[in-house]
C-alpha cells in the first residue's frame, strides 16, 4: 500500500528516506533516519521495530544488507513484510514478501533501495531507480523526483494521501539536536507529493536565503544576490524571504540593493514596515538613521 525509496549520496554523505501512501499519517511509521548512520523504509504490513531494530543494527557496525537479513530471519511474518535499508557507506538492500499484496517488488541500485506494494501496475519500482538515477539536484531533490515519478504512473492503485521526507547528515552528531537537514512531512492531502515538494522548497529556499545572508557579511554581494535568486525561484511567493535578505543587505551597507525589495514589500504588506520597526528595537541596526530610511520607504 505504499512506495518508498531509501538513499545515500556518495558526494555529500547525505542520507534520505521518503514514503508515500493511501494512508493518512505515513511518516509516523514507514520512514526512519539517524544521522552517520542510515535509513529505513518499513512498509506492507508495516512492523515498526524494524526501523529501530534496523538503525541500531547498522549503528553497531553491521552494514544494511547484514540488518536487513537479520530482521527478515527474526519475523514469524516476513512474508508480508516490505523493507528497505541503506547504511552510511552506502550498501542498500530491500526485502519484499512473497505475500505482500501486488503489483510489488523492489530495485536496489548503487546507494539506494526502492520498494512498491499495492500499486496500480508492476511498473513502479523501475520507474523509481530510473528517476532517481537520471535526477540532478541534491539527495532530497532527487528522491522527489523518484516520488512523482512513481505517482505519474500511477502509484498506489487506491489513490494517495500522505508522504514523508527526511534527510539527515553522513557523519555522527555531536548532540541529539544535530544531524537532521530535513524532515517534511505531509500527513493527509489529495496530492501529497506536490505538497511535500513545495513544503521542502519552502524549506530549501530560506536554508539558501541564510547562505545569501552569510555571503553579504562576507562582503561577496554577488554570491550573495546570485544564491537569494536561486531561493526566490524555489518559492517566489515568500515575502519573509524576501525581507530578512533585505534587512541584511541594508544592514551591511547594500541599500541600494535592499530598497526596491522593501518597496516592494510594504506596498504589499505594510506589516513589514513594523517588523523592521520591532526587529531594530531589540537588535539596533549598524547604521545610524538606516531605519529611518528604511521606513521612510512606505511613506513614498
Amino acid at each position: 500500500m505504499t512506495y518508498s525509496i531509501v538513499a545515500r549520496d556518495a558526494a555529500t554523505g547525505e542520507i534520505g528516506v521518503a514514503v508515500e501512501t493511501a494512508l493518512p499519517g505515513v511518516g509516523r511509521t514507514c520512514p526512519w533516519a539517524e544521522a552517520g548512520v542510515g535509513a529505513v523504509a518499513t512498509q506492507a504490513l508495516s512492523r515498526k521495530s524494524h526501523g529501530s531494530s534496523g538503525l541500531t543494527l547498522m549503528r553497531n557496525g553491521h552494514t544494511a544488507p547484514e540488518a536487513l537479513a537479520a530482521a527478515v530471519s527474526a519475523d514469524a511474518h516476513a512474508n508480508v513484510r516490505q523493507i528497505g535499508m541503506v547504511d552510511a557507506k552506502g550498501h542498500a538492500a530491500a526485502h519484499t514478501g512473497t505475500h505482500t499484496i501486488r503489483y510489488a517488488g523492489h530495485r536496489v541500485g548503487e546507494g539506494f533501495a526502492v520498494q512498491a506494494n499495492m500499486m496500480l501496475n508492476d511498473t513502479v519500482p523501475s520507474v523509481m531507480a530510473a528517476a532517481f538515477e537520471s535526477a540532478s539536484g541534491n539527495l532530497a531533490q532527487r528522491i522527489i523526483a523518484a516520488l512523482k515519478a512513481a505517482q505519474e504512473v500511477g502509484g498506489d492503485f487506491r489513490g494517495q494521501q500522505s508522504a514523508a521526507l527526511k534527510i539527515v547528515s553522513g557523519t555522527l552528531p555531536t548532540a541529539d539536536w544535530e544531524g537532521v537537514i530535513f524532515d517534511v512531512r505531509v500527513d493527509d492531502h489529495p496530492e501529497p507529493v506536490l505538497e511535500l515538494e513545495r513544503i521542502f522548497n519552502r524549506e530549501y529556499a530560506y536554508k539558501i536565503t541564510g547562505e545569501a545572508e552569510e555571503l553579504v557579511s562576507k562582503g561577496d554581494l554577488n554570491g550573495a544576490i546570485k544564491r537569494y535568486e536561486e531561493a526566490m525561484k524555489l518559492d517566489p511567493n515568500d515575502s519573509q524571504i524576501r525581507f530578512w535578505y533585505a534587512l541584511n543587505l541594508a544592514d551591511e551597507g547594500h541599500f541600494d540593493h535592499a530598497e526596491p525589495i522593501f518597496r516592494e514589500l510594504f506596498t504589499l504588506q505594510p506589516m513589514w514596515v513594523e517588523c523592521a520597526i520591532r526587529y531594530a528595537e531589540s537588535n539596533p541596526l549598524k547604521t545610524e538613521g538606516l531605519l529611518k530610511r528604511i521606513t521612510a520607504l512606505a511613506q513614498v
